[in-house]
């Protein structure tokens, strides 16, 4: 009878030796401390942009007055990233998905939201959300379920952050509260490389900065990377867009809201627009007087301050805008004749220069001669031409530097053309 074969069972481990008793634990600084030498050696991954120069990775609080238009803005974010499309008038937006929880909208408002903005085309990439468990209730860890599911996740949008704030506890200050909930969702953004967008309202009071106008404590603004505050100033035609942040460079955007489609548009720079504003109001003015006006009259048509309005003025007169007349009185700078000009070779009988290109030429006063500059018609002929008055017995000439002779010039004025000198 065959014998079986035994089986081989498997080796006993080596025993582990015991750590010794009195083995030095390491200080938190000694594990994790990093070196001001090895941080300029490491590499980081730039900056992402969701809405470029606007709206970075990390948690970004968006505040301003109600019925202001910022679930129209949220709304055009949402669209615009989750289709890789434009935003803001022609901001490039990369593709990714969005979480939109629009906690004050129900579906309707949104459908009807889209059918304004002239949607054509849903993007897939889009969800909507119209009720999500606060931040007692679980808000956080179903945030980040939906970013663990969507791999190509870029932006959530929380319209708005009263409806997430959770409960408050009276054994804690409340900037505690507001710190510790936006710290939340600061650390989910940063940890997913993702935007979070956090609508929030300002409150009625006036402050000179604007980004202290957010509604409630400083712990909101304090946790976030980048705060935004769309606001609409005293006396000022659009409303302005303010950005400060960690990752952004401060701006001042002027802002306009389109309303056949229901979108924002960047307008540039607010304190540019503002002084080109300024400035056709009073031009605007001066015209509609139809007479010279003091600085006073003019602050007191368009009630602005008189100190601000002489000021503009005389920025105005040296930019050739306005002129000062006779007791400072302003009025719109006249218009100037243009003409357009051509030199003539009498040797050739070639018109050198072609048609030079129009230039404004003031009339002659006395003997004082005139200049106008010229574009050369292609062959280098004609750069600058010096105009001089003539009389009966020494006509007007044109002196053609790239000649050095003097020709007679042409000079057509309101289609009617006038020969200044017969040449010498």
């Amino acid at each position: 009878m065959a014998t079986k074969a035994r089986p081989e069972w498997p080796k006993a481990a080596a025993p582990i030796a015991p750590e010794p008793k009195n083995k030095p634990k390491l200080s938190l600084v000694a594990s994790n401390g990093v070196t001001a030498a090895a941080l300029m050696g490491m590499t980081f991954a730039p900056i992402k942009y969701v809405v470029p120069g606007y709206i970075a990775e990390g948690l970004n609080l968006f505040a301003g007055a109600p019925k202001i238009g910022k679930s129209w803005m949220m709304m055009e974010l949402a669209l615009a990233v989750a289709s890789g499309g434009e935003a803001l008038g022609g901001v490039e937006c990369e593709q990714g998905d969005v979480l939109y929880l629009a906690l004050e909208d129900n579906l309707r408002r949104l459908q009807k939201r889209l059918h304004h903005m002239k949607v054509k085309e849903v993007p897939e990439g889009l969800t909507f959300m119209t009720e999500w468990p606060d931040l007692d209730h679980g808000c956080l860890p179903e945030v980040e379920r939906w970013l663990q599911d969507t791999p190509t996740a870029r932006l959530v949008i929380v319209d708005v952050f009263a409806k997430i704030k959770g409960s408050a506890r009276a054994e804690r200050p409340q900037y505690e509260v507001d710190y510790a909930a936006a710290s939340g969702l600061q650390k989910l953004a940063g940890d997913y490389g993702v935007a979070v967008i956090v609508v929030h309202h300002t409150r009625k009071a006036e402050a000179d900065d604007p980004f202290d106008t957010v509604s409630g404590t400083l712990g909101l603004p304090g946790a976030a990377d980048t705060t935004l505050v769309l606001k609409r100033d005293a006396g000022g035609q659009h409303p302005t867009l303010y950005g400060r942040g960690r990752d952004i460079e401060q701006f001042e955007a002027a802002m306009q809201f389109e309303k056949e489609t229901c979108r924002w548009r960047v307008m540039g720079d607010a304190a540019e627009i503002a002084k080109t504003s300024e400035r056709q109001e009073i031009l605007d003015a001066l015209k509609d007087a139809g007479e010279p006006m003091t600085a006073t009259a003019v602050s007191e048509v368009l009630g602005k301050n008189r100190s601000t309005t002489s000021h503009l003025l005389s920025r105005m007169v040296k930019e050739g805008k306005v002129e000062r007349g006779e007791k400072n009185r302003y009025s719109p700078t006249a218009p100037t004749t243009p003409y357009t000009a051509y030199t003539h070779d009498p040797e050739t009988g070639e018109i050198h220069g072609s048609e030079v290109a129009a230039v404004t030429m003031p009339v002659h006063k006395g003997d004082a001669p005139y200049t106008a500059d010229g574009a050369s018609d292609g062959d280098n002929r004609v750069r600058r031409v010096r105009c001089v008055r003539g009389s009966a017995s020494s006509p007007a000439t044109v002196i053609n530097p790239a000649l050095g002779k003097h020709h007679p010039i042409f000079v057509e004025r309101d289609g009617t053309e006038d020969v200044f000198g017969d040449g010498v």
